[in-house]
């Protein structure tokens, strides 16, 4: 079962920068709603002041860190979603959200008559079309303005208004994010890079300490962010990009030498996912597209060398003898019978399909 967004807020009052809950401004339930239960009898005295005791503690406690200058207010609204906009510091990519994905959620929200679990926002300023942004709540935001869109004109944005700095609303949102399925490792790992620079100064050691993780596994997921969109556009979807079996493809990149083999079987995937989705036929699974480039540096030096450019006369004219990162080795044949000028196009022609297989001069 979900756990309700009270339960994260709270989870995170141990960390020292979120939210304090308010009492006063808290979601309040009275007696007049259904399923409450009648008051509980009165306590025995000793019980009574051993928990006003805990409890004036407690509030001390709140009033000193409010009064240290973090404030920590958390109230409830109902919002209009036109006027919330979505917080770019989340992982969660709201375009890749449809209907099919978010189907459960307006399901349940339809039979619930409303949103029942809050969303978490903070104010905005300077943006004469928003007043609010969601830190935690992208699928309840995106549900909402869909029924909004789709016969229920009166639904509202239920949300929790938070002040929150930007590393405690990016903590928020990553500590939400953990618990969906629906939010692939590829989309965390480039949303913790990003966090890395904005929030922590490139610290990878202050981030994980702050966010409670391994330090070896946020470096893996760092390294799975590095992983550049025309290798990523081999695979079908972005959320097929799962961190274990991404990593070595992630530390394969990483050799030169062989890295620009794996960039050109990505590009040849590429084409042939478009292929596909062009005529209708199913996409190459993931498993199969990670193994191809995996397997990419070691098919590129089992191919016979050399390309080369045949003469009208059917002599070679010019062929490739090397390419690496020291640079591309040419050699022009005598005796082909080629004028200079067709030797030119033709060395051209070699350098134009070294580029093209990413295996070209590097400028």
């Amino acid at each position: 079962m979900a756990r309700k967004q009270s339960d994260y807020l709270a989870a995170l009052l141990s960390d020292d920068d979120l939210p304090l809950q308010d009492d006063a401004a808290a979601p309040v339930e009275t007696a007049a709603e259904e399923g409450v239960p009648p008051s509980p009898l009165p306590e025995p005295k000793a019980r009574v002041e051993r928990t006003r005791g805990t409890t004036l503690l407690g509030r001390e406690s709140a009033l000193a860190r409010v009064a240290s200058g973090e404030v920590r207010q958390v109230t409830q609204l109902l919002l209009d979603p036109g006027r919330v906009r979505i917080w770019p510091g989340n992982a969660r990519s709201y375009a890749h959200l449809s209907e099919e994905s978010c189907q459960e959620l307006i399901d349940s929200i339809i039979a619930e008559g409303g949103q029942k679990v809050p969303a978490v926002v903070r104010r905005v300023e300077g943006d004469p079309d928003h007043d609010y942004e969601v830190i935690a709540g992208t699928r309840r935001h995106w549900s909402i303005s869909w029924l909004r869109a789709h016969s229920y004109p009166d639904m509202q944005f239920v949300a929790q208004v938070a002040q929150l700095d930007d590393e405690a609303a990016f903590r928020l949102a990553d500590l939400e994010n953990r618990a969906r399925k629906d939010v692939s490792d590829l989309e965390r790992a480039r949303n913790y890079a990003q966090a890395l620079r904005d929030h922590y100064g490139n610290h990878m050691t202050r981030m994980a300490e702050r966010l409670k993780l391994s330090k070896g596994w946020l470096s893996k997921m760092l390294k799975v962010a590095a992983i550049p969109d025309a290798v990523l556009s081999a695979f079908a979807s972005p959320a097929d990009v799962q961190l274990k079996p991404a990593y070595p493809l992630a530390q394969l990149l990483d050799d030169r030498d062989k890295s620009a083999a794996v960039r050109k079987e990505a590009t040849r995937l590429t084409r042939e996912q478009a292929n596909r989705r062009a005529d209708g036929r199913p996409s190459i699974p993931a498993t199969d597209v990670l193994k191809a480039l995996l397997a990419a540096p070691d098919a590129e030096r089992a191919k016979p060398e050399p390309m080369s450019v045949i003469s009208r006369h059917g002599r070679p004219m010019a062929s490739v003898q090397s390419s690496n990162r020291q640079g591309v080795t040419l050699r022009l044949h005598a005796g082909s019978g080629a004028s200079r000028e067709e030797v030119l196009t033709a060395v051209r022609n070699l350098l134009i399909e070294l580029d093209g297989e990413g295996r070209g001069l590097q400028t």
